[in-house]
Parts: structure tokens; C-alpha cells; sequence
């Protein structure tokens, strides 16, 4: 299923898109959220009320939001996942590359959530080195702590597509993640989340990010280092990962800081993350 939050006039539900249109959900759960938390029931509800829905909403008259508009807890996030792109990263600060034993964990804020055809705020004063980063997002369905990696695949709930937007001139001045990668809009994601259930390896799927239609990262997610199961059995280890929450499992290379000369995005620009089996995350970027 392809589930998403929508905007309607001033109502805003839950619904699963089908090619008939956006079945609305609200009667099983307030949000997604709530649909997350209601577990194989609640999916198994879903696919009951899409089955027997004769009046879809057309996609076309209604305003997708965010998956989770306002997810419980920071983004958990990945960084050098990919080997090209640590390697693009080391070179691009003249460091020597080297492969991390261990994951690179950081967070971004709950406000940088933005939707799919949202504007990505850009403020010449705070930042003129705005980055693309495209991530696919796994959502956890359960919540759980020292969860085996062979168990891992069982706490998923999906996954979308997820654009880890940096200010680089930011992360180099603080020397570290999170102020860099937590401005108001800098995560967009979207525009749905996939149940697991039809992805059955997140590992072999295309990915690209495009700037004004021009390719800029191109790879595929079975080159992650650190995979999906790695990453939740790691993270849970004494640390309790809880329904809702967002994992970016980090980008490959191809981001704008890295190339030569460096690029970054400016008003006007309209940035694409497509991963394969998911869709088109778009979103232009904003004064």
C-alpha cells in the first residue's frame, strides 16, 4: 500500500492511493501515527476499506502533507553509508578515506519535516551552501530494544523517499551534524510511505537525485554499507527505537559540496528524489 496524510479544504486524514485515487482512512485511524501503532490489524483494516471503497478522492484535488507531519522524535540518520560518497567526502575536505568500523549516527529536528511539493526555506543570512542528499526512509512500525539484526526486517513498517537537505557552510562552522541539518524544511519526505510488504529487499533499489531535470547522484541502495537490519540492530542496542520513528539510511555520492567546483542549490531550483518501487519526491527551492 501506498499510505499517505492529505489535506482536503481544511480536513486532514489518512488515505492509501491507488490509481482510482486516494481512499480515505480516517475510520481506522486518526493518523498515521495511529495506523502505525494499530499494527497487522490496522493495515489489514486498511486493505478491507480499500477493497470495498467505490468512491475514491481524485489524487489531483487533494494536498499531500508529509507522511508523519510531525514525527515523535528527531530523524535518526546515517551519514557515509555509501562508500563513493565517504570517499567523495574525505577528498572534497582533503582527508584520507578511510571505512568506519561502526555507523556515523546523528539526528535531525522534528521542524525540519517538509512535504512533497513543499518549499525548502532558503535564508542567504543563515546559510548560502544548501546540499541534496537523497536517502531512502525506513519508518519502524514496532518499538523495541536489542532487537536482533534477523529480527530486525520485522519491525519496518515502510519506507519513502527522503531528502537529507545540509547546510554545509553550517556543518563545517560547527563541526558536527545536527545544527547543519536541522533548518525548518530540511527534510522533506514523501510522497507516501510503502508498506514493507511490497519492498521485500530495500537493498536492490535505484535511486537518483535531479536538479532543474539534471542528474546528480545515481546509484543504488544495495551498495549501503551499514543495510536496514544492520542499522535497527545497532541503533536498538540499549536504546529503545519506538513506532513512528525515522531512519535516513544515507545518500551516495553525487551531493553538490563534493563536485568541482562545488555545487549548491538557490532559489528557484527544483530538486527530485526518485527511488525505485517508491516514486518522486519534488520540491522547489524557496526564498
Amino acid at each position: 500500500m501506498k499510505l499517505v496524510t492529505y489535506r482536503l479544504g481544511c480536513h486532514v486524514s489518512i488515505g492509501a492511493v491507488e490509481e482510482r485515487g486516494v481512499i480515505d482512512l480516517v475510520p481506522i485511524a486518526p493518523d498515521m501515527l495511529g495506523l502505525i501503532a494499530a499494527g497487522t490489524e490496522g493495515l489489514d483494516r486498511a486493505r478491507a476499506a480499500i477493497a470495498s471503497a467505490s468512491s475514491p478522492i481524485p489524487l489531483d484535488s487533494v494536498t499531500l502533507l508529509a507522511p508523519i507531519p510531525r514525527p515523535p522524535r528527531n530523524i535518526m540518520c546515517l551519514g557515509l553509508n555509501y562508500a563513493e560518497h565517504a570517499k567523495e567526502s574525505a577528498a572534497a575536505r582533503g582527508r584520507e578515506y578511510k571505512q568506519y568500523a561502526h555507523p556515523v549516527f546523528f539526528t535531525k529536528a522534528t521542524q525540519t519535516i517538509n512535504r512533497h511539493e513543499g518549499a525548502i526555506p532558503f535564508d542567504a543570512a543563515v546559510s548560502t551552501q544548501i546540499d541534496w542528499e537523497a536517502e531512502l526512509g525506513a519508518i519502524m512500525g514496532r518499538s523495541g530494544k536489542n532487537i536482533p539484526i534477523e529480527q530486525a526486517d520485522d519491525y519496518v513498517f515502510g519506507y519513502t523517499c527522503l531528502n537529507d537537505i545540509s547546510a554545509r557552510d553550517l556543518q563545517a562552522n560547527h563541526s558536527q551534524f545536527f545544527k547543519g541539518k536541522s533548518l525548518d524544511g530540511a527534510c522533506p519526505i514523501g510522497p507516501w510511505i510503502v508498506t514493507a510488504d511490497e519492498i521485500p529487499d530495500p537493498h536492490q533499489l535505484h535511486i537518483t537525485c535531479r536538479v532543474n531535470g539534471v542528474t546528480k547522484q545515481d546509484s543504488n541502495t544495495a551498495q549501503m554499507i551499514f543495510r536496514v537490519p544492520d542499522i535497527i540492530a545497532i541503533l536498538s542496542r540499549g536504546m529503545t527505537l519506538e513506532a513512528g520513528d525515522i531512519i535516513a539510511t544515507g545518500t551516495p555520492s553525487g551531493v553538490g559540496f563534493a563536485r568541482k567546483p562545488p555545487e549548491f542549490l538557490k532559489p528557484g531550483d527544483v530538486v527530485e528524489v526518485e527511488i525505485e518501487k517508491i516514486g518522486v519526491l519534488r520540491n522547489r527551492v524557496g526564498e
